[in-house]
């Protein structure tokens, strides 16, 4: 069976459609998107494979896609936007905007220290039911009653980041984070992008590594369930259900950390248009002023610190992830973030690239998968 391409590629930008073809024609991937702005213009805009192992449903333009932690690129632009407006700054305590956070050791974290992952609050005191992570009231006010677990350096907080952040811009904004993304940051690039996936979306959504014979990635993240890193990739144990983010309960919340529905289009789209003029089906769109862009995406870790939950280094501005070993962006000024299972989203203005990548089949990596590697580096092998 033939498989199914859609799209379009610049002159010149020949290379990279052909990497993303042999991803789907050798199987690496079953489906997938890929688009890249140049200089504010679209000069990548593919769809290909399949969104389901009996080969029925094209993997097409039309396709919806879970980000995993793709998602928090997004968020942290949304954070940024809120700040340019405004309503916070990142050197202002939570406290001054969230009351109730403001007790257990957390009396002065300022907004900066949760953006950039030096918050210390990877996971939550106690165990946590599915019920409970599926209610954003629920998880927000367990966050703020949860003491504080670290003071210094910093350690990834891949599900609790979410709730933070975007608790912050329900605080200062009035609207919940998946409605300020889709009015403020979807919208005005002319494309879609869902916390909390209305219903009548959910049959243009990929389903994730269902029936494929690879091995699946646990949301718990391997290892004793009593470990560090399975705590925090599952919030105690909470989103490690069968199912996992192909269930439709799952996909109906807000998990702003990982949940986040969407496509390449959108993601690219709103990585160029936050440093350049970037032209969308909505017309010609800037997100960010460039003060607060720097400000939002310059490197807040200590160059060389090792990740108390990963136990790697990372590297963290205020939400996005910043060049280092583990990231395929390696513009001095890039910023972005990859997804568990493969997806990536960055731009790099020194470049002038703005880069999404998504798929249906997880890798068994949480960050540096091939495919985002070998596609990025298509990208910068046009680009010179």
């Amino acid at each position: 069976m033939t498989t199914p391409f859609q799209g379009d590629v610049a002159p010149g930008w020949e290379r990279v459609g052909e990497v993303f073809r042999a991803l789907l024609v050798d199987g690496a991937d079953v489906g997938a998107g890929l688009c890249v702005f140049h200089h504010g213009e679209r000069v990548v805009d593919l769809t290909g494979g399949w969104r389901d192992i009996d080969r029925v449903a094209p993997y097409d333009d039309a396709t919806l896609q879970v980000l995993f932690s793709t998602s928090k690129g997004v968020v942290a632009l949304a954070v940024a936007l809120c700040v340019q407006r405004g309503l916070l700054t990142y050197d202002e305590p939570v406290g001054l905007f969230w009351p109730e956070f403001g007790v257990g050791g957390k009396e002065a974290i300022t907004v900066g220290e949760v953006m950039s992952h030096q918050a210390g609050l990877y996971c939550l005191d106690a165990p946590a039911s599915l019920k409970e992570a599926l209610d954003w009231g629920a998880m927000t006010r367990r966050l703020a009653s949860t003491t504080r677990q670290a003071t210094a350096g910093h350690g990834y907080h891949a599900l609790t980041w979410g709730w933070l952040a975007g608790e912050l811009v329900r605080r200062v904004d009035g609207r919940d984070v998946g409605t300020f993304v889709a009015e403020e940051l979807a919208a005005p690039v002319g494309g879609e992008c869902w916390f909390g996936l209305p219903e009548r979306f959910e049959h243009r959504v990929a389903p994730l590594n269902t029936g494929w014979e690879r091995r699946e990635t646990s949301t718990s993240g391997g290892g004793s369930p009593d470990s560090l890193l399975s705590r925090v990739l599952s919030v105690n144990g909470a989103l490690a259900v069968k199912g996992g983010f192909n269930r439709r309960d799952v996909r109906a919340a807000a998990i702003p950390a990982a949940n986040g529905v969407s496509n390449a289009r959108t993601v690219a789209s709103i990585y160029s248009a936050s440093f350049i003029e970037t032209q969308t089906p909505a017309g010609s769109v800037k997100i960010l002023d460039d003060e607060i862009r720097q400000l939002a995406t310059r490197r807040i870790t200590p160059l060389g610190e090792r990740d108390d939950v990963l136990r790697i280094e990372t590297s963290f501005a205020m939400g996005f992830m910043t060049p280092s070993a583990i990231v395929p962006f390696t513009g001095e000024s890039s910023y972005g973030h990859p997804g568990a299972g493969g997806s990536l989203g960055f731009a790099d203005p020194s470049r002038g690239i703005a880069f999404a990548y998504v798929m249906n089949r997880m890798g068994d990596m949480l960050i540096g998968d091939d495919r985002a590697v070998r596609l990025a580096a298509a990208v910068y092998s046009v680009i010179g």
